[in-house]
């Protein structure tokens, strides 16, 4: 379906639906009882959503505690040395903690507040959003319980400092590959055990609905922000808009800010070490339709139809599936998804910092990379980077592993 048939001016109106699908994706397959669970947070949301107090509050969070609108800088040297295409940065890194994830966090955590939740509940991969939800956890005063592989948890130490440091308490996971995956399963086993005291912050736009909905909800600031801040800095819009993928929280927050306008979106998977099953985490390329996690959507499937494994070198993208509405947006066209390798995102890392100043998480150097690409290909125009977040969290394991080049 091409842009121009598609009505994108009253979109996010009408996805998702009142059952939470974006087409044939989303929805909320649990059980009836965490249905009960569900409808309370989407009834809750939607009472206070449209609240001038629940606005009036995000936006003093925003602007006095995270330190938004977070800047976009032009990457200049960068640009030089592939051509004429001119990179930017919406810079994500610089937003309190280091990443996007905040943006939502703080908008979950003051949604359990109002619903009078004594603690909050979540997964993480890379550790950026449990050193989020830990932060607006301590922000409201709520206990924060936080579910990471073991895996994980070697590979971002730095992460798991923080979150204990912030009070949280990091709960280690070692069944099966002990990664992203396994940590999503065991806080949804957590919250179904506890629903009614505590709340399921999610750290992506995946999950059963609202989750989806939410997430993206609070990420659009991102979008919103770049969209006017590109304007003002050139007199006009980017040529193309890229940010990595896992489940797709960075990435939905910026698009959301042009799926209306004349301009190429990108999602970046992450192709790991090849095309092989359990070398990559490239749902949205290599995958197919299936429910996980409460929801239906694009997902890598091993021989039994099952979650495949799945790998990367950036934490917070090794997830066997997306977010439906990255997988609706795929199907009607107006997003393209890519790949890039584990080998293509260290060469963005390392040039990224050694020609601009910027070390960025090796999530968003998937995104850099592929912009790289894309220059060179497009000869001429401009490309926005979300740089979803800094990488503090990756230095030690990259340095150990892969040296300074």
């Amino acid at each position: 379906m091409k842009r121009h048939e598609f009505d994108f001016d009253n979109y996010f109106k009408r996805y998702p639906d009142l059952n939470g699908f974006y087409g044939r994706y989303g929805g909320c397959y649990v059980s009836d009882e965490l249905k009960e669970a569900m409808q309370e947070i989407n009834d809750a949301y939607f009472t206070i959503c449209k609240s001038t107090r629940f606005i009036a509050e995000l936006r003093r969070i925003r602007k006095d505690f995270q330190g938004r609108p977070t800047p976009i800088s032009h990457l200049e040297r960068l640009s030089n040395k592939y051509g004429n295409v001119q990179i930017y940065v919406k810079r994500e890194d610089l937003n309190h903690t280091g990443a996007h994830k905040l943006n939502h966090c703080m908008g979950e955590a003051l949604l359990a507040k109002y619903m009078g939740k004594k603690k909050v509940i979540a997964e993480t991969g890379a550790g950026q959003h449990g050193v989020a939800l830990a932060t607006a956890a301590a922000y409201f005063g709520l206990e924060c319980d936080i579910y990471m592989g073991k895996t994980d948890i070697e590979k971002q130490a730095p992460n798991v400092s923080r979150m204990k440091l912030l009070g949280a308490n990091v709960i280690e996971v070692t069944e099966g590959l002990a990664s992203l995956k396994e940590a999503v399963d065991a806080a949804f086993k957590a919250y179904v055990d506890d629903y009614k005291n505590c709340i399921y912050c999610i750290g992506s736009v995946v999950g059963p609905h609202p989750f989806p909905m939410m997430v993206r909800d609070f990420q659009m600031i991102v979008g919103v922000e770049a969209r006017q801040q590109f304007f003002d800095m050139t007199g006009e819009l980017p040529d193309a808009v890229v940010a990595c993928v896992g489940g797709g929280s960075n990435s939905i927050g910026i698009f959301s800010g042009f799926l209306a306008d004349p301009v190429e979106i990108y999602g970046v998977e992450p192709l790991g070490r090849g095309e092989k099953i359990g070398d990559h985490a490239a749902s949205l390329t290599y995958g197919e339709e299936g429910i996980m996690h409460g929801f239906n959507s694009i997902m890598l499937k091993d021989e039994k139809g099952e979650a495949a494994p799945v790998y990367s070198i950036a934490s917070g993208l090794d997830y066997p599936s997306s977010g439906p509405e990255h997988a609706f947006l795929k199907d009607i066209g107006r997003v393209k998804y890519d790949v890039v390798t584990d080998e293509e995102s260290l060469d963005a890392f390392y040039e990224l910092s050694r020609l601009e100043g910027i070390i960025p998480a090796i999530e968003s150097a998937h995104a850099v990379a592929y912009a790289i690409k894309l220059a060179k290909k497009m000869k001429k125009g401009s490309i926005l980077v979300n740089l979803s977040g800094r990488g503090d969290k990756d230095m030690d394991y990259i340095i150990e592993k892969y040296g300074v080049r």
